[in-house]
């Protein structure tokens, strides 16, 4: 059982502790202690030393993050376990485990005003609660981003995940703001990091859209990926002017370049997605592309259009696409907010992921098991989350 937990009292003769959250009270004796972590809840892998470090023999394991004894504040950072690559999604260092994308994350009292905080990575697990936070990194457009024209990027956003180079570690596609002075067609904002045996590493590549891919003047947005010629290998699909589809096959190069590239899809949105779920949303082969007029809200029901794959990509209309909704469980309370707080859906994949925030400077991430609903095509209904998350942290643990 997981519990957020405000402070603890220790009986020394007893060795009791009470765990005291909100009204209630729990009681845990002997080697079933755990100590409490104010935002982290994690589960007991042992007993700890007093400098807060596992005894011998409970050395911890990824997805197994040790008691901390005098450290509610903060959880130390572990290396990513080396990976030998995987077919799971946003599997970055391919151990077979999915991972965690966060785009927001708090600032410091002292950053509130400054630059984007950067993109979170929280390595997935073997244990049930699916992450590990102690196996985490931030990518930061001063760390990761590529200039261009000489300028690093201030705006790092993760905008897709995927394994473009075919080497069973997923990449992330990234939305920055390169310089534009307004005149002419402007620069590509989309950066690729790849993937490897530890997790993302290094400068990011700006992709590479050829001439003849692009149309008209508005910023290639919105990526999505997909096999959508059916060959194996990731594509991606952008948006371009005028309801245009710029399409790129994969494989990709290090270099940010991909295997090919066609004229222009015509026929699509402003907006593309990838559907929810299934991706071959007729079950010919090949993945489809969904698009819209307008941002859609994650969880939300709505309507959009398809785009479906055939053999030379996207590019024959699909009729309607119905995004489903997802029923979000009642949201944790939020340590130290003053008063009403907002939670949003982050992903409900392998599992639910949600967000309750106030301002920039509180938040908490909840991890939820998620019974998906095997109707994920046009029909779907959303699949239900447990009540009680797995687990929950704030992403203030990238400040440290």
């Amino acid at each position: 059982m997981w519990q957020r937990v405000s402070y603890e009292e220790t009986d020394e003769a007893g060795g009791t502790v009470r765990i005291r959250t909100g009204a209630t009270t729990a009681v845990m004796t002997g080697a079933g202690v755990c100590t409490a972590l104010a935002l982290l809840l994690t589960g007991c892998s042992g007993s700890a030393d007093n400098d807060g470090k596992p005894a011998s023999g409970t050395e911890a394991k990824n997805g197994d993050t040790a008691p901390l004894a005098d450290r509610a504040s903060s959880v130390p950072k572990r290396p990513v376990p080396r990976g030998d690559g995987s077919e799971v999604p946003a599997d970055f260092n391919g151990d077979g485990h999915r991972d965690l994308v966060l785009n927001d994350l708090v600032k410091a009292p002292d950053a509130v005003q400054g630059d984007d905080a950067g993109i979170g990575i929280v390595y997935g697990s073997d244990s049930p609660r699916g992450v590990d936070p102690a196996v985490r990194q931030t990518l930061s457009p001063t760390a990761n981003g590529a200039a261009t024209d000489g300028v690093l990027p201030a705006a790092f956003d993760a905008a897709a995940t995927c394994d473009l180079d075919g080497d069973g570690f997923a990449d992330l596609i990234v939305s920055t703001d390169p310089p534009y002075d307004g005149l002419g067609r402007p620069p590509v904002p989309l950066q690729l990091l790849f993937g490897g045996p530890d997790g993302i590493t290094g400068k990011a590549v700006v992709l590479k859209i050829p001439a003849k891919a692009r149309y008209g003047d508005d910023w290639p947005d919105h990526p999505v990926c997909g096999d959508f010629d059916g060959d194996g290998s990731p594509d991606l699909a952008l948006s371009a002017s005028a309801g245009q589809v710029s399409y790129l096959r994969g494989p990709f190069s290090r270099a940010g370049a991909p295997k090919a590239a066609t004229a222009p899809v015509p026929g699509g949105g402003p907006v593309l997605y990838a559907p929810t779920g299934k991706a071959d949303t007729d079950g010919d082969g090949y993945d489809d592309l969904v698009h819209t007029t307008r941002t859609h809200e994650p969880g939300k029901a709505a309507k959009g259009k398809l785009l479906l794959g055939g053999p030379q990509g996207p590019g024959e209309a699909g009729g309607t696409y119905t995004f489903k909704a997802v029923a979000l469980p009642p949201a944790p309370r939020l340590p130290g907010a003053d008063g009403k707080a907002a939670t949003d859906l982050l992903e409900s994949a392998d599992f639910l992921v949600t967000r309750t925030h106030q301002g920039e400077e509180k938040d908490l991430i909840a991890l939820y098991p998620s019974e998906k609903s095997a109707k994920d095509g046009k029909d779907g209904k959303g699949g239900k989350a447990a009540e009680r998350p797995a687990i929950t942290f704030s992403t203030s643990i990238f400040l440290k």
